[in-house]
């Protein structure tokens, strides 16, 4: 029984335990996948082979002994369940748990856990940054500027807790829309087609309009 009970121990949670394990934290896995036990038992990691979605998995690897129970499932059906358990039955147990998406954000932190984060956010930000630099941006602006994005992301997934996930759209940046085609001179010529033989029957000619100015 481990200070830190992670569910599921796919390539996120794999990489979740690096820093816990470098400062000798007491690790314990739940998972389900025979591929990954064998991996985590490799690194001699004590894993409890089970569905973290049921209560009595649940207990059996000492969930209610763990200072935090970290949620590291992919799918955000089961991750809700985990949470409601932990929630209900050992509520004093800190909770962290991945997110899928921002809808599965906002879900989970209506449960109320103590900490979650999207699964593909920080790695995107980094990239992004990453981007800005290889541009010939200076590192330091570079990393002002992602600064900037992950507080308007903060800032909008506070609106959306309230609104709506539609709320707060003002926050997001884009490219300026396509701008719609504007009134154009008629040219002199008529049109042709280059490829005549795929243009099908042809249309009644319309009358001749005048040409503007």
């Amino acid at each position: 029984r481990g200070q830190v009970l992670i569910i599921g121990f796919g390539r996120f949670a794999q990489v979740v335990s690096q820093p816990l394990l470098a400062r000798d934290v007491d690790v314990s896995i739940i998972e389900n996948d025979v591929e990954m036990i064998q991996a985590a038992s490799q690194f001699g990691f004590k894993v409890y082979y089970g569905d973290g979605a049921q209560l009595h998995t649940l207990r059996a690897s000492g969930a209610d002994e763990a200072e935090i129970v970290l949620v590291c499932v992919d799918k955000p059906e089961v991750a809700d369940r985990i949470v409601e358990l932990v929630k209900s039955e050992f509520p004093t147990t800190k909770i962290m748990a991945r997110a899928f998406d921002r809808g599965h954000s906002m879900r989970l932190i209506q449960a109320g856990v103590d900490y979650q984060i999207r699964e593909t956010f920080e790695s995107a930000l980094k990239f992004g940054e990453r981007a800005l630099v290889e541009l010939g941006m200076d590192e330091h602006e570079a990393a002002e500027t992602i600064g900037d994005v992950r507080r308007r992301d903060e800032a909008r997934l506070d609106l959306q807790l309230t609104g709506g996930i539609t709320a707060g759209r003002q926050l997001m940046r884009g490219n300026m829309p396509t701008p719609q085609p504007a009134p154009y001179i008629k040219p002199r010529r008529e049109g042709r087609l280059l490829n005549e033989e795929e243009a099908g029957p042809s249309v009644p000619a319309a009358e001749d309009e005048p040409v503007a100015s």
